[in-house]
């Protein structure tokens, strides 16, 4: 408790930002998954308050995710009612918790590095391109669309090629003086006056913005920024008002078997992208904080229970508002718990004040983050640090680039997977010869993936020849690997083949590499006593 206060400047600053990127992004997918706008927003607050509190993560913040937008759009399509979906909600939150019980967490520790930080470059380059459109003033496509195939047959950039023919003058106007205030605020202001570090540059775009745009309304002039240009919270003109605006599930339809397969569906989906975020989240956290995985399944599943039970969409970690919380200071959970109060408090009593932010400054404040996570130098690093390092992290980005976020993902884990086995192919068989004398060294794991070269390295030994067969830097012999050198050892007599292996004493798997019972009397022949073989240098 002591650590929350200490940090509570940051963290509300924190909070402030994450808010005003979290606002837009909860309606622009309640829109995109056909839901009620207020379902976002619900999801919203329950993945601000309730998983922000219940989390291990300090950084992460919940909420409805892009990457389940087409899956929210299906179930609401093939059940009878949304009340049904709801239960579907609920029921995944319940699958979730069960995962977390069982210790599912694990499986993002098996993700390489490589893939999660090219995961973080593509979501900046996602959030630069599509949030061009929203910049120029073209508002066509719903906010928080990651995907690049659009529902209206376009794509990403055949969006942006649109958006400069439609652009409106006034939105460009907003959206350049968005960034010229960021800018001035991280590179100038804050380095000077210390005071500037407590007051989020993203608000003052904001009232900025909303003050441009309202001076060109009462001038009535054509280029003041009109409903499509605006954020579009629904507004209630009571309390009883806002109150319908919540809705609950409906069991009745808890025998019907699509309610179950969509609750399941979103589970998997959802828990995967969640600890893939994570990952995410703890790989930029400054204080290299480690997140319980399992946990984190929990308070999702809670999450999602209770999101279920009010009327709210499914959630998950969404690494957008958490890279916007990181890249804005916070330091502890209590700004994603924070973020999801303002939502609550904004959606109840300034509805009509939030009505009149113009898109192309949110706009801008998510180019801005997207930048910070895509920027050249992390394009650098990982290009120094060797072909299979980089490869994985480019496919990552372009796949996530030209798909979507969960199927890059998967993507960039198996190219991660490929260039990983490739890496071991390479190194687990070492042959070096000198003259007649060839040394086969046998390193780390040596899997029946290393049998074709083995086995050919081998078949090469000419005649009259001395082997060295060293495996005691192997931890790891397949029983195939073990099969080819019992088979050069069956027959290396007859090309007068001389052999010896050298095993490590402190590990029994290597005792396995010896002849089978029936050949022990050719391999006697095959390997007379003699002196070592002198040790070769590579």
């Amino acid at each position: 408790m002591k650590k929350i206060f200490q940090s509570i400047g940051s963290d509300l600053s924190s909070s402030i930002v994450v808010f005003l990127v979290a606002l837009p992004l909860c309606l622009g997918i309640a829109l995109g998954s056909n839901a009620p706008m207020f379902a976002g927003i619900i999801g919203g607050i329950v993945g601000g308050i309730v998983i922000g509190s219940l989390s291990g993560s300090h950084l992460s913040v919940s909420g409805p995710a892009a990457g389940l937008t087409v899956i929210v759009a299906a179930g609401i399509a093939r059940l009878p009612t949304f009340e049904a979906f709801l239960l579907a909600v609920l029921l995944a939150g319940v699958f979730q918790i069960i995962l977390g019980f069982v210790k599912a967490g694990v499986i993002g520790d098996y993700i390489p590095s490589s893939v999660i930080t090219g995961m973080l470059a593509a979501i900046g380059l996602i959030l630069i391109l599509k949030q061009i459109p929203h910049f120029l003033g073209y508002n066509v496509d719903y906010e928080g669309d990651e995907a690049f195939e659009q529902k209206d047959h376009g794509n990403t950039f055949s969006g942006i090629i649109r958006s400069l023919r439609n652009s409106a003058p006034l939105a460009i106007i907003i959206g350049t003086l968005s960034l010229l205030i960021q800018l001035l605020w991280e590179k100038v202001l804050t380095k000077k006056w210390n005071v500037f570090k407590f007051i989020p540059a993203p608000l003052v775009v904001v009232l900025s913005a909303v003050g441009i745009n309202l001076y060109f309304m009462q001038q009535q002039h054509p280029w003041a920024l009109q409903n499509g240009h605006l954020v579009n919270v629904p507004v209630s003109g009571s309390v009883k008002e806002f109150v319908t605006f919540f809705t609950s599930p409906d069991f009745s339809f808890i025998g019907t078997p699509a309610v179950w397969t969509t609750a399941l569906t979103i589970a998997i989906v959802a828990s995967l992208e969640t600890l893939l975020n994570i990952e995410a989240a703890d790989e930029l956290d400054v204080y290299n904080r480690v997140t319980p995985t399992n946990r984190e399944l929990k308070a999702q599943g809670v999450g999602n229970v209770i999101s279920g039970l009010i009327g709210g969409l499914p959630l998950t970690s969404v690494i957008v508002r958490t890279s916007a919380n990181i890249n804005s200071g916070a330091k502890t959970k209590m700004s994603a718990i924070l973020h999801g109060v303002m939502l609550l408090l904004s959606a109840a009593f300034l509805s009509k004040w939030l009505n009149l932010i113009p898109l192309s400054a949110l706009a801008a404040v998510l180019i801005y983050t997207g930048f910070k996570l895509a920027k050249p130098p992390i394009f650098m690093k990982f290009y120094r640090k060797g072909f299979d390092q980089f490869a994985p992290f480019v496919i990552t980005i372009v796949a996530i680039l030209f798909t979507d976020l969960l199927s890059g993902i998967l993507i960039g884990i198996a190219a991660g997977l490929f260039f990983v086995l490739r890496s071991n192919f390479r190194t687990s068989v070492l042959v070096v010869h000198d003259e007649n004398k060839y040394l086969v060294r046998l390193r780390k794991d040596v899997s029946f993936l290393n049998k074709p070269i083995l086995k050919s390295k081998l078949e090469q030994v000419p005649s009259n020849s001395s082997v060295l067969i060293d495996a005691v830097r192997a931890d790891f012999i397949d029983k195939d690997i073990i099969e080819v050198i019992n088979d050069f050892l069956h027959h290396a007599h007859l090309k007068n083949i001389r052999v010896e292996i050298k095993k490590s004493t402190h590990k029994p798997v290597h005792q396995l590499i010896e002849p089978e019972p029936k050949d022990a009397a050719i391999n006697a022949a095959a390997v007379p006593a003699q002196a070592p073989i002198p040790a070769l240098h590579h």
